[in-house]
């Protein structure tokens, strides 16, 4: 057992994530563990498009083109590499970087875990038939990897936070009922998770860091010093762009989150517990985490094909475009009759004006999506069918690209629950020896929390109409169908606002498309924040959904742009 800080960076947040990370993170400072995620639910159906097409794969062989230039460098500074890059082949990946280190003359320690793949057994467990099927397993084979000495553990799909938890586990010698450490590792994890998003990445106030001199041109990735009771300091590398500050790491933290407790493998952690506080320029303090013993089963994501697609993109400019979009589907709708595709939407985006003064300004796209199980019919019958009307429709009718053929249907995803011990978790250790890892022994059902106790109302007054965004910061992303909307203030007096007055009810008045669906909103005191969860909003999954944000990263900035009366004494 250590009680020295452990120092964890990360220099991957997903699949195409800047490539000169991993080298900026092994050579701008001292680290102990750099981590890299590359899964998000879309890129376990890349994946697994790649596994079709060759069974070798299944892996994201960026980190592999990665490694090569920091390998060396990364064993003689004494870091060691934990990541999930292996994806749905985790043992093929660890098999590739052992032959990349003989290839280099460089002594690494491969291990990898494995158990979460649960394709093969989906219809057993009650899953369908998918094409990717993985459980969410945690920290425990990491740490068995790296307790015997692994200086690089690849991992399948492993919850994000592990890659930071399990490495913690194994320097501090935490043991499975250390419920607290775990949380607050956990809390760390999700924070430096998503890569530069924790230094100012996508961060609604990015211009006050500007004023306030931080250079966003290119921010660096971020570290957790993680201390022995899991308490933690977010931070980075000293002169690397970007900044850590209350504010990015609260966005972080409300980010892909539903309620109150934040449920893993290993432990659920209280995020209503956790408390931040900025120790100085580019430290800010994670403190006062409480952990719960973790829920009886492990989260698992289906992917699967919906068929294939194709699209046409025409522009409309000018007066009468309502009309004429209803004209060019009319037109098209009749040209395919016989054989039209399962699914043809129509949808006008932009607010052209015709009194513009660019035609770009004049303009309206009208994008038009086909979607079959049937190849053909949405192949170049349907493209080409559509360039066909050029001549023949509104007037000004042009396409952005020419015909093209039908494409594998994107990502439709299923969530579900499968009890711990129905799920291999296996550490294969760098000798080959391979140890199961048991599930946690004490559990515990999640429950909704009791509300908290509000402040008092905002004060009583004159108002005024201003955007949401000019007191309150946002961040939305997807979890399965679901999206959700984190939302925080700066102090206290802009908390009572919050508090009081986005309600459910408002939030779908300031977001019509959410009103039809279930919302759930969460109380976050600790953070200032509320946390909407808008269930259903991107069924039936990020690669099929039609919103033109089919992963809600936009959605936030949407509500942030939206009128509310605030109290004039609050409006800077």
């Amino acid at each position: 057992m250590s009680v020295r800080p452990l120092r964890v960076g990360n220099a991957s947040g997903f699949y195409g994530d800047r490539f000169a990370a991993m080298r900026e993170m092994l050579d701008g400072g001292e680290l102990d563990v750099l981590t890299g995620d590359y899964l998000a639910e879309l890129t376990m159906l890349i994946l697994g498009r790649d596994r079709l097409k060759d069974p070798a794969r299944g892996y994201a062989r960026t980190f592999l083109r990665q490694l090569e230039e920091c390998l060396g460098g990364a064993l003689e500074r004494g870091v060691r590499i934990v990541t999930n890059a292996g994806g749905l082949n985790p043992a093929g990946l660890a098999e590739r970087v052992r032959a990349l280190a003989a290839e280099l003359g460089v002594p690494a320690r491969v291990a990898h875990v494995e158990g979460d793949d649960l394709v093969a057994r989906a219809g057993e467990l009650g899953l369908g038939a998918p094409i990717t099927a993985n459980a969410y397993l945690g920290a425990w084979g990491i740490a068995a990897c790296l307790r015997e000495g692994a200086d690089i553990v690849v991992t399948g799909r492993v919850t994000d936070a592990s890659l930071v938890v399990g490495p913690a586990a194994a320097h501090f010698g935490w043991g499975p009922q250390e419920h607290d450490a775990l949380a607050g590792a956990v809390v760390a994890g999700h924070v430096i998770e998503c890569g530069t998003q924790a230094t100012g990445g996508n961060y609604p106030f990015f211009a006050d860091l500007q004023r306030d001199g931080h250079d966003l041109t290119r921010p660096g990735f971020p570290i957790a010093e993680i201390l022995p009771d899991g308490s933690s300091v977010i931070t980075k590398h000293p002169g690397t762009g970007g900044a850590v500050t209350v504010g990015t790491v609260t966005a972080q933290l409300v980010y892909e989150i539903a309620g109150p407790r934040y449920p893993g493998p290993d432990v659920t952690a209280r995020l209503d517990t956790v408390r931040l506080e900025q120790q100085g320029p580019d430290r800010v303090r994670i403190s006062g985490v409480r952990g719960e013993a973790p829920p009886p089963g492990l989260k698992v994501v289906c992917n699967g094909m919906t068929g294939f697609a194709n699209e046409m993109t025409v522009v409309l400019t000018g007066l009468d475009v309502e009309a004429k979009a209803a004209l060019v589907e009319t037109q098209l709708r009749s040209a395919l009759a016989g054989r039209e595709p399962a699914h043809l939407s129509f949808r006008l985006t932009g607010h052209g004006d015709p009194d513009a003064e660019t035609q770009q300004g004049a303009g309206r796209h009208l994008r038009i999506v086909a979607r079959d199980t049937d190849p053909r019919k949405v192949g170049r019958a349907f493209s080409a069918t559509a360039v066909e009307l050029a001549l023949a429709t509104c007037p000004g009718f042009h396409a952005t690209s020419p015909p093209g053929d039908a494409r594998p249907d994107g990502l439709s995803i299923h969530v579900a629950s499968v009890p711990a011990d129905l799920v291999p978790h296996v550490a294969v250790l760098p000798d080959g020896t391979r140890l199961d890892i048991a599930p946690a022994s004490v559990t515990r059902p999640l429950a909704e929390l009791p509300a908290p106790a509000p402040p008092p109302p905002p004060p009583a007054g004159p108002t005024r109409s201003v955007p949401l965004g000019l007191l309150f910061g946002a961040r939305s992303g997807d979890k399965g169908h679901d999206a959700n909307v984190g939302v925080w203030a700066a102090d206290d007096a802009a908390w009572s606002w919050l508090v009081h007055r986005l309600t459910v009810r408002e939030f779908g008045r300031l977001l019509p498309e959410t009103a039809r669906l279930p919302v759930t909103r969460h109380v976050l005191p600790n953070l200032r924040a509320v946390n909407f969860v808008v269930e259903g909003l991107l069924a039936p999954g990020a690669g099929v959904n039609p919103r033109p944000d089919p992963q809600a990263k936009g959605l936030a900035e949407w509500l942030r742009g939206r009128r509310v009366e605030i109290p004039e004494v609050m409006v800077p």
